[in-house]
């Protein structure tokens, strides 16, 4: 089942403001709140499915990449922005906690005052450069990438224990994670609450700490993550990886990868958009008489006609034989500018045979309307 646009998810504009999109989501989060919906899993998957949407669009670098991508360049082959299959309703509360707490008030205080107001851990996001060929820039590819990173430490499970019963509630917070303070002002009494000092906010403590990660319930390990890039990308472009950055402490939320797409230079072919540019060299007698050569292209070679005269400057387009384009209208053309070879060292025989051709009014320059400067050529080519 494909996924909807988060933006009619929300049920807002693509130029929403951050507000809106907040408004949006409360909205939606009253609508179909578990406690307000019990035992209803259509509730409750549409709770998650704002969830997601909110998670994208209220990220600035998120929603940047998926105005540009669509949900190709957040989700698409392991690629993810949202929460997916990966992210539990208790992630959503851990996340979103300042956001329900004013719009549920007591309504939902029950599940409010649990775990959803304890202190989660989340791992750093890892920024990774690939390059890719035009071939791949082209028709997409499916790599494989090595990342030195922080994983869940397998003994303990990410608990940071040496085993299930080494784990205790919090006896300063009882399990809420935060601890409250009244105060008596001239005023009145004024509450305050703040994150437990005993627990750092997490609600459980550990008697034990696991041997291998020392209590943290992560290790620093290399893992092999698989990439299905999508085609249309360009250089400088960013895609994301959900949950594949850095393991957090203790059962949190992990980080995201952050891959940088590059470039790997091609022999012949110049990116440009998605245009390509090739400068083919034909010999004086080919530009006099015309010739059929061969030029490269992504998909392979191709023969064209080079007529009769050709200058040199001259740009021939081979329409469709460019990049697509990333959101799927089209693709770019291939520009070949041609390029008359003038030979640096000729014989007695070639020079005395050019000339007598100099005084001859035949190859006296007269050029007209057509033979536009080179600057003009290729501003008309991409305008």
């Amino acid at each position: 089942m494909s996924k909807r646009d988060y933006y009619e998810v929300l049920g807002v504009t693509k130029g929403a403001s951050k507000d809106e999109i907040k408004k949006a989501y409360r909205k939606q989060a009253l609508k179909y709140h578990p406690d307000k919906n019990p035992g209803d899993k259509d509730a409750e998957e549409k709770f998650k499915e704002a969830a997601e949407a909110y998670e994208v669009l209220s990220n600035d670098e998120k929603r940047a990449r998926y105005d540009q991508f669509g949900h190709a360049g957040m989700n698409g082959g392991g690629f993810g922005g949202g929460f997916g299959g990966g992210m539990t309703m208790e992630d959503i509360f851990s996340s979103f906690g300042d956001i329900f707490g004013d719009a549920f008030g007591g309504a939902f205080g029950s599940r409010r005052g649990g775990s959803r107001s304890r202190a989660v851990n989340k791992g750093s996001n890892l920024r990774l450069k690939v390059k890719l060929t035009l071939e791949e820039f082209a028709h997409g590819a499916e790599k494989r990438v090595k990342v030195n990173k922080y994983v869940t430490c397998t003994t303990c499970h990410g608990s940071g224990a040496a085993s299930d019963s080494d784990v205790t509630t919090c006896s300063a917070c009882k399990g809420t994670g935060h601890t409250t303070r009244v105060m008596n002002t001239i005023l009145g009494q004024m509450q305050t609450t703040s994150p437990c000092h005993v627990c750092g906010g997490e609600g459980k403590t550990i008697t034990k700490k696991c041997p291998k990660c020392y209590g943290e319930g992560i290790v620093q390990a290399e893992e092999v993550i698989p990439l299905s890039i999508p085609a249309g990308l360009a250089p400088g472009m960013q895609l994301s990886v959900t949950g594949k950055g850095n393991a957090a402490r203790r059962g949190g939320i992990n980080g995201d990868l952050i891959v940088v797409i590059d470039e790997e230079p091609h022999d012949e072919l110049i990116r440009e958009g998605n245009d390509l540019i090739y400068n083919l060299f034909i010999s004086i007698p080919d530009a006099i008489l015309g010739s059929n050569v061969e030029v490269p292209t992504i998909e392979g070679k191709v023969r064209i006609k080079i007529d009769p005269g050709t200058q040199g400057g001259k740009i021939l387009r081979l329409r469709g034989k460019g990049l697509p384009d990333v959101n799927g209208y089209g693709k770019g053309d291939l520009l070949v500018n041609v390029n008359v070879w003038i030979p640096k060292n000729l014989t007695r025989e070639e020079l005395k045979a050019f000339e007598q051709y100099r005084s001859s009014s035949t190859f006296t320059p007269k050029p007209d309307a057509d033979d536009k400067g080179f600057f003009d050529r290729v501003k008309n080519y991409f305008s």
